[in-house]
């Protein structure tokens, strides 16, 4: 844990002098630059105290007592630090005051209650959550550990002492010292939003620090792929044997609209056929677990039989043999250079595509192929796919 800045000072209140006009004597505690006072219910005559020794003048009995008391409630203090310390617990002057007061436990920390939300996550991989959730979830917190020691000299801090300064500093961080775009800061502050709400939701906290925080992200120019470019990549004959394969998955990609992790795990139990003969791909999304039902058109459909009997598809139990995430998109640049496209074509600009994106989108349909958790994504993945699409593909297939 990081080392603290730790002091403990005596003082006493001139100007709040008892009806005995004896002056309280208090005790300040520091810890980074955050103080904390705590009442010893002890008091003093002005004149008796030595305030750069922190304790009483005097040979008489009682304030001989009050120094003596003074150092215990000193030791005291250092005990518990000491405790703190060896414990690789979090240590703020707040904390300390509380555990001078036999408050009991320690308040509920961020990075704590944060790795706790983590663990819990992980445990779920699989399940609930995917693993690139998981990893952002993570990373918030990496992210947060370094900016609170830049900023605050503290490795951990409690939720309660969370304020918009603290969220608004910690955005500024981020697009500064990452740096981050708009919308990935935003994605990073909604992690934090998270834990803000299971920590209102547990009573740990009674204020929202978000709760004067708008969160926007800004609208993103996506590359659309028009009918032409498609054709010529449709068209190319290869050489290469990867450069072939990645280039037809790519197409399968075009035409069903699955993201690359949907197609990596796509299996033939996720080809139907439906009441008129035609097939679909019926599969949960990998991301969102949404229910998809996809058309499976001609061209995808050659594709699925053209490696039927790929040896990876036949020892992973897959109808396409997917590379990894980076050599697909490393093998895609090949790709475009070979074919004279300019657009960057990746895993993920595959899903948009410009020769049917004009088409009507019908509403009610959409509803059963809803494939983000958002109205905009599943609109922006779907809108041009699934409705009135025979006309424009079976006319691209000829």
């Amino acid at each position: 844990m990081q080392r603290n800045y730790f002091s403990i000072l005596f003082f006493i209140k001139k100007t709040k002098l008892l009806k005995n006009g004896e002056a309280p004597i208090c005790l300040r505690i520091t810890v980074n630059g955050k103080r904390a006072e705590v009442q010893i219910k002890r008091s003093i005559e002005v004149g008796k105290w030595n305030a750069k020794k922190e304790c009483a003048n005097g040979k008489e009995r009682k304030y001989q007592e009050l120094n003596h008391y003074l150092e215990t409630v000193r030791t005291k203090v250092l005990q518990i630090h000491r405790q703190l310390e060896q414990d690789n617990k979090p240590i703020t002057a707040d904390i300390l005051k509380r555990r001078y007061y036999g408050e009991g436990e320690s308040p509920k920390m961020l990075l704590e209650v944060f790795n706790d939300h983590n663990k819990k996550c992980r445990d779920l991989l699989g399940k609930d959550f995917v693993l690139g959730t998981v990893l952002r979830y993570e990373r918030t917190v990496r992210y947060l550990s370094e900016y609170m020691k830049q900023a605050y000299r503290m490795a951990d801090i409690p939720l309660k002492d969370i304020t918009d300064e603290f969220i608004r500093g910690f955005e500024h961080y981020l697009k500064t010292n990452k740096p981050c775009s708009q919308n990935a800061t935003v994605k990073y502050l909604k992690n934090l939003k998270k834990i803000i709400r299971l920590a209102l939701a547990n009573h740990w906290i009674v204020v929202d620090p978000f709760f004067e925080i708008r969160l926007r992200q800004t609208a993103t120019n996506r590359a659309f792929f028009l009918e032409e470019e498609i054709k010529v990549l449709m068209n190319k004959e290869f050489t290469i044997p990867r450069l072939e394969t990645v280039r037809d998955i790519f197409i399968f990609c075009c035409f069903t609209g699955l993201a690359f992790s949907d197609v990596q795990h796509l299996t033939a139990e996720h080809i139907i056929r439906g009441v008129n003969g035609e097939y679909w791909i019926r599969k949960p999304r990998e991301k969102t677990d949404n229910m998809c039902n996809i058309p499976l058109l001609e061209i995808p459909r050659m594709i699925i039989e053209k490696y039927r009997n790929h040896p990876e598809c036949v020892k992973g139990g897959v109808i396409l043999p997917v590379p990894s995430n980076q050599r697909m998109n490393s093998y895609l640049k090949e790709i475009a250079d070979v074919c004279g496209i300019t657009k960057p074509l990746t895993t993920h600009t595959r899903r948009h595509r410009d020769f049917y994106k004009h088409q009507i989108i019908n509403r009610l349909y959409c509803l059963l192929i809803k494939g983000g958790n958002d109205k905009e994504t599943s609109e922006l993945l779907y809108s041009t796919l699934f409705c009135h699409f025979k006309e424009p593909l079976c006319l691209l297939q000829r």
